[in-house]
């Protein structure tokens, strides 16, 4: 959160320091370094700063910021959260969503009974899944496909069949 109680984003993770003279690997939360360049503000470990440059480097990026000049600097980065603030982010179509917007999202059965919220948002690799938290404490990750999990306004709704 910001000051102004706005929310954030997370788009990358420093992994940690590449070369001498300030740059850090990115760990991106996105398909690619777009999502970056594209950004007038960012927020690295809380503070805020300008990004000066970033390019792809195969499975990480490589990004340098204004007032991180060597590698002690860029060191100390690791494992801090790249973020911008969520009114920053492109509007969207419709249909579409951003991943953060559906955490917190009440999950209901087909019969519009609460079973609980939507905890957390995971890809390995074959499709997102949402981590449903129930009343109980217990989660559950459940496929987020068309006829399983169905985003219906400010409620997800599951099918009972996958609710574990």
């Amino acid at each position: 959160m910001s000051e102004s109680g706005e929310r954030r984003i997370a788009l990358a993770a420093v992994a940690g320091a590449h070369g001498v003279k300030g740059e850090v690997r990115l760990k991106l939360f996105s398909e690619s370094v777009e999502s970056l360049s594209g950004a007038k503000e960012l927020y690295v470990g809380g503070a805020k700063r300008r990004l000066l440059s970033v390019r792809d480097s195969g499975k990480t990026a490589v990004a340098r910021f204004e007032g991180v000049g060597d590698r002690s600097a860029a060191e100390a980065l690791r494992g801090s959260l790249v973020e911008i603030d969520r009114a920053a982010l492109p509007p969207l179509e419709e249909g579409e969503y951003y991943h953060a917007d559906l955490i917190g999202l009440q999950a209901l059965d087909r019969d519009g009974h609460p079973v609980g919220a939507v905890a957390a948002i995971e890809n390995y690799g074959a499709g997102d899944l949402l981590e449903i938290e129930f009343a109980d404490g217990k989660r559950s990750l459940i496929p987020f496909k068309p006829g399983i999990a169905d985003l219906e306004g400010d409620n997800v709704v599951l099918d009972p069949e996958f609710l574990a």
